[in-house]
């Protein structure tokens, strides 16, 4: 299970602010890291979180015992990094979100096997966003039990050819 994670923007406190507004949460200051860093936070029951920080944020190791601190480089950039989270909005009310803040948006369908809305925070930083549909196509399919069937399956066909 998830609890939090982290990204990093150019504007943590607006981008806190729209993830907040997908999951119908709040977002607030959140200084631990960095004192310009934001935190979305979504209410539910598992207490859901999202780390927003500077775009040239990055975590270090810190001495002995002591928290890891957040260190800026000035670098910028795309990442890997990526999250699904869910929303209680319909993908007409996410997309008109994205049309709102300029972030590039559109519904993809991963494998065929769930639905996304994959939208580009600032253009540079992806997040998808799953509406109550998309999240029983997710939870039906993403099982370890499934995706070895599929790997197993995609293993027998790369064999046949």
């Amino acid at each position: 299970m998830l609890f939090h994670m982290s990204i990093a923007a150019h504007d943590p406190q607006h981008v806190a602010e729209v993830i907040a507004e997908f999951w119908g949460g709040e977002a607030l200051a959140f200084p631990p890291v960095s004192e310009n860093g934001w935190i979305a936070l979504a209410n539910d029951e598992r207490c859901t979180a999202l780390e927003v920080f500077p775009i040239d944020t990055v975590l270090r190791e810190a001495e002995g015992d002591a928290d890891a601190y957040g260190e800026a480089t000035g670098l910028v950039g795309f990442t890997a990094t990526h999250a699904a989270i869910a929303t209680a909005l319909t993908q007409r009310q996410v997309m008109a979100i994205a049309v709102r803040e300029g972030w590039p948006a559109k519904y993809r369908n991963r494998g065929g096997m769930f639905g996304v809305i994959e939208i580009w925070i600032e253009g540079r930083q992806m997040i998808e966003v799953l509406t109550p549909d998309m999240q029983a196509e997710y939870k039906s399919t993403m099982s370890a039990a499934n995706w070895r069937a599929m790997l197993n399956a995609a293993g027998a066909a790369a064999a046949l050819s």
